[in-house]
């Protein structure tokens, strides 16, 4: 099947030809027709699998050519990266349609976004902030809107969007077509589709909440001081160029990005916290692969568009099991392959357990190889960088981790226990 058989115009399809794409995705096959015949749609799909393109492409068909002076189609995304995705999209496919696609969101100046709407356009692509401050100014008309796409819909509800979300339907037309796209469901995506959604075309294109079955995962069992260390030992013997690192924290993002350049590994951090100029230039060295890790933060990840990306790290597990098939949906977009390593301190154990039952199995478990850690100097000694090898050691019978400043237990007195895991037997 190509796209000119699932109906699209010419033009459209040119658009799509040029951007090297042949035939279109499961989802696109269900979703494009359905958006054209003016259907509501809740579309279930993991990320990679060409969601964007899905919607993307029956909205440019289903507007007029003309300009307008108002958006008629709205779509709502949950971060900046992802808006300027959506809308990079937006202006791909629609280069020989004579559309007008502008995107807003924060953390930049308003002042070029209000005069780009001055200018009126036909496909607005925005963070639901900045767009709900902009319409409660009067500086925005979202009264001809016709069609309002609900993007990750999911992150929007977690990162707490839900009353900007329904202040902003509130401004729209009660006449218009509603899209919503999640790659997880849960009870609330199940409610905010019911009161948004009319009679919708119900799609999902892979088990539900499953991680994508082209990745390879497994974890590895660490204790958590040692983790930054056996980061940088899997990156540099792994010959890895491009691997996308998550963390729980701006700070520990900040961190571990000083721990990498310091083991010799190029990295960036991208977080809130950055402007969005950094941020940018973050992405972009990562992608022309100037820096081989990317550290980044749950939100700051979302809408992040890598083709190819082959490695995603779980630094720490996140607190929430869906964000984890976020995470690693990263990797093995568009049919390709990747794999998705996790590092779990045992204080990470009840994590690790509720993402297996959310995947409805258990996660492989890889022993640990041989690798460097930098010890902490002893008091008084010049500062200097000590390399120990983390591995099996044994002293009068009894096995211990080495690690910074551990030392093995002296004569006469048994080591104390340590709450860790299990550990596989490993080379020294």
């Amino acid at each position: 099947m190509s796209f000119t058989n699932l109906g699209l115009k010419p033009e459209l399809a040119r658009a799509v030809a040029e951007k090297g794409y042949a035939t279109p995705t499961p989802i696109q096959r269900e979703a494009i027709p359905a958006v054209l015949a003016g259907r509501d749609v809740l579309a279930g799909a993991q990320t990679g699998t060409g969601k964007t393109a899905a919607f993307v492409l029956p909205i440019l068909q289903n507007l007029a050519s003309q300009q307008a002076g108002a958006p008629r189609a709205l779509v709502l995304t949950p971060t900046r990266e992802l808006a300027a995705q959506v809308a990079e999209s937006c202006r791909d496919y629609g280069r020989h349609t004579g559309l007008r696609t502008i995107v807003i969101f924060g953390g930049v100046s308003e002042k070029p976004q209000i005069e780009a709407l001055r200018s009126g356009c036909d496909l607005l692509v925005a963070t639901p902030g900045r767009l709900l401050d902009l319409a409660q100014r009067q500086l925005l008309d979202l009264r001809q809107v016709r069609c309002c796409v609900l993007d990750e819909a999911d992150r929007m509800l977690d990162m707490g969007f839900i009353n900007d979300i329904r202040q902003i339907l509130k401004l729209l037309p009660r006449e218009r077509q509603n899209l919503m796209f999640s790659a997880t469901y849960s009870e609330d995506i199940r409610e905010l589709a019911g009161r948004l959604l009319r009679n919708p075309v119900a799609i999902e294109v892979a088990a539900r909440n499953a991680a994508a079955e082209r990745i390879e995962q497994h974890v590895y069992r660490v204790p958590k001081e040692h983790k930054r260390h056996l980061l940088a030992h899997l990156i540099v013997s792994g010959n890895w160029h491009q691997v996308l690192v998550f963390t729980r924290t701006k700070h520990g993002a900040n961190r571990l990005t000083e721990q990498l350049v310091g083991s010799g590994v190029r990295a960036a951090a991208i977080h809130g916290n950055k402007s969005q100029g950094a941020r940018v230039r973050a992405l972009a060295d990562f992608k022309e692969n100037r820096i081989t890790a990317l550290v980044a933060t749950e939100v700051a990840a979302r809408g992040l568009d890598i083709k190819e990306l082959p490695h995603v790290v779980n630094y720490e597990l996140p607190n929430v099991p869906e964000y984890y098939v976020h995470r690693i949906g990263r990797t093995a977009r568009a049919g390709g392959s990747g794999s998705a390593v996790s590092l779990v301190s045992p204080d990470e154990a009840p994590l690790l357990r509720d993402i297996e039952k959310l995947l409805r199995r258990s996660l492989p478990v890889a022993a640990l190889p041989a690798y460097p850690v930098a010890a902490a100097p002893a008091a008084g000694a010049p500062l200097a960088r000590v390399a120990a090898v983390a591995g099996a050691h044994r002293h009068e019978g009894r096995r211990w981790q080495a690690g910074p400043g551990r030392r093995p237990p002296s004569r006469g007195r048994a080591a104390a226990p340590s709450a860790s895991f299990p550990r596989a037997r490993r080379p020294v």
